[in-house]
């Protein structure tokens, strides 16, 4: 298989048709090779528009999904990020390539494994993989500039907004299926939030996800 023509496809015919235009990101996309983060029965579809089961119930996300997500939350050299589901450690990749550094929160035992050695194999030095259940965050090396919950959410917990520096940027997944919002949060000043629906979609639960939202009678 042709690598580097799959991957040009991927984000010619895939990603940028679905308005991801900011050519910081496709080029990052261009950058870190997503074949690496594949488990090896499944990398012929590395770059295909589909999910990629890593095991334990995950996926990884679509290419144009992780595009959207990328753009949307505009991360800099300075930024301080929350992953909560590191998967097989693409996204952290990603989002190490362009922060400062990175936590990744799993909960499942052996995608910790993956992820942690998945970004070693590649030089990622940026990013810390810890085990633990991320669905309230991670309050040790709170407040963050960006969070991004990588499985689906009911409803977003008030734990994690409130784990926003003020500036942050939060995304995640909210609802349940059959249509999910792809949902970004901005945090405007300490305790006011701007919420922005960006598409629709649907993705695996987060393990523990809770079922009901305290605060909605």
């Amino acid at each position: 298989m042709n690598f580097e023509k799959a991957r040009f496809n991927m984000v010619e015919q895939q990603i940028r048709p679905w308005e991801v235009l900011d050519q910081n990101v496709l080029d990052l996309l261009m950058t870190v090779r997503r074949e690496e983060f594949v488990p090896a029965g499944h990398r012929e579809l590395a770059f295909a528009e589909v999910e990629i089961p890593i095991g334990c119930g995950q996926v990884m996300l679509k290419p144009v999904i992780e595009g959207k997500i990328l753009q949307a939350l505009r991360v800099e050299k300075t930024d301080s990020v929350l992953e909560i589901g590191a998967g097989s450690g693409y996204f952290a990749a990603l989002l190490a390539a362009r922060a400062e550094w990175v936590r990744a929160v799993e909960i499942e035992c052996a995608l910790v494994k993956l992820a942690s050695e998945n970004l070693a194999r590649n030089g990622v030095d940026n990013v810390v993989v810890v085990h633990g259940d991320g669905v309230d965050g991670w309050a040790e090396r709170a407040p963050y500039d960006v969070i991004v919950v990588s499985g689906g959410l009911p409803f977003v917990p008030q734990a994690l907004l409130e784990q926003l520096k003020v500036g942050g940027r939060l995304f995640a997944f909210v609802g349940e299926a059959p249509v999910m919002k792809a949902r970004l949060i901005t945090c405007e000043a300490e305790g006011r939030f701007r919420t922005e629906d960006l598409f629709e979609t649907v993705v695996p639960m987060l393990k523990n996800a809770p079922r009901q939202d305290p605060f909605r009678f």
